[in-house]
């Protein structure tokens, strides 16, 4: 990252910024910084003003106690101004809830791609889940069991034992439980893990939800009800991808949708 802003808090925001035209933030989803999105980033430099940058708690970007929602929104509006004063937002995962959340609350937003944001269940059951997932979730963070709270996180993304057993042995380990702290904030911005259609329904700019047609049924119906719940919305399917989207699948759909 090779500029900084400052949020309303007073909290450093670290960012990059490329390309030329209009302005598209990029925004992570949960354990994960600005480069995770760098390489889609890079795609859309031809046409675009692409910045990407640390959310609050990662990388190379400060944090302020106490954490709210709000905040990170406070963030966007601060990447908004450097941008220019208008932007478009693309978010991945539980980023994509965060660009919507920061659309309906009437930042200068122009429009909102989002790829795979994980509202999990339309049911009680599905609340019922999201709340037991928050209560491990806060009860290891409170303990500082970074590494379980980590491996809280991959069972709710549905991977398998083994395959958090094989993590846990990896050399990336230790920069995920030194990101957990931040899986409170994500958990924060999804809420209670359902749709939150009266919010939705206050995003008044055009909205394009995204899934890959090899992700699992709920994320993709998860996709369907976005754009179905925003009074603007459209949907796409990429063929051949899961949740691990290949930005140069991506980038294509993000320019035709992006561009003015």
């Amino acid at each position: 990252m090779d500029e900084k802003t400052f949020s309303r808090d007073g909290t450093e925001l670290a960012y990059t910024r490329a390309g030329r035209g209009p302005a598209v933030i990029l925004v992570s989803g949960a354990m994960s910084t600005g480069g995770t999105v760098a390489p889609l980033a890079g795609l859309l430099t031809h046409r675009f003003t692409a910045l990407w940058y640390d959310r609050r708690g990662r990388g190379e970007s400060g944090d302020t106690a106490p954490y709210a929602v709000e905040r990170e929104v406070e963030d966007l509006a601060a990447l908004i101004d450097a941008a220019g004063g208008e932007a478009a937002l693309y978010g991945v995962s539980s980023g994509g809830a965060l660009a919507l959340r920061a659309a309906a609350s009437g930042l200068p937003v122009s429009r909102v791609a989002v790829y795979e944001t994980p509202y999990a269940d339309f049911s009680e059951n599905g609340a019922q889940e999201r709340a037991a997932y928050t209560a491990r979730l806060t009860e290891a963070l409170a303990a500082d069991r970074r590494g379980d709270a980590v491996e809280s996180f991959l069972r709710l993304t549905g991977l398998a034992e083994a395959v958090i057993e094989g993590a846990r042995q990896s050399p990336m380990w230790a920069s995920m439980e030194a990101m957990a702290p931040t899986l409170a904030y994500d958990d924060a911005v999804m809420g209670d893990g359902l749709l939150p259609r009266d919010l939705l329904a206050g995003v008044g700019v055009p909205v394009l939800a995204v899934a890959g047609s090899e992700s699992p049924p709920w994320l993709r119906r998860a996709v369907e009800e976005v754009a179905r719940a925003v009074p603007r919305g459209a949907q796409r399917t990429l063929e051949g991808q899961t949740h691990m989207v290949d930005p140069n699948v991506l980038a294509p759909v993000l320019t035709e949708f992006l561009t003015p």
